[in-house]
């Protein structure tokens, strides 16, 4: 199993009712700071998080029942990582790096793609839209 992730798999893991609370109360506002993310190299970074925000929102509210737990814990921890500073990759004199928030962003969708798919399928979304590509 790559390194990346068994990363994600344990911190997935560790996500308590508690932890996926707070996300959720702060959830607006990392939203609104996910629209600011300026990632050319990772154009679909704001996408998948956005995503991810709204998978966990909809599983939290009951709107969506569907989703397996895991699935639901691996979208919360890849909200919080996105949202930390202290990444895998530091940044580099302020500059934000984010091929590893895209690459945990992708791993978590690739691990939960068939029930992800089947999320955006409620949603009405186009899976493609949704890619795993960077």
């Amino acid at each position: 199993m790559p390194d990346i992730v068994h990363y994600t798999h344990r911190n997935s893991a560790l996500i308590t009712k508690q932890i996926a609370q707070h996300l959720l109360n702060k959830l607006p506002l990392l939203k609104a700071e996910f629209t600011q993310i300026h990632a050319p190299k990772f154009p679909h970074l704001v996408d998948q998080l956005e995503f991810l925000a709204n998978a966990v929102e909809d599983f939290a509210e009951g709107a969506y029942k569907d989703l397996p737990y895991f699935a639901f814990a691996g979208a919360v921890f890849a909200l919080i990582y996105c949202h930390r500073v202290h990444d895998l990759i530091p940044n580099f004199e302020g500059i934000p790096s984010y091929a590893d928030d895209s690459t945990v962003v992708r791993t978590i969708l690739s691990d939960h793609e068939k029930a992800f798919t089947a999320y955006a399928k409620f949603l009405g979304v186009n899976w493609s839209k949704i890619t795993k590509k960077p």
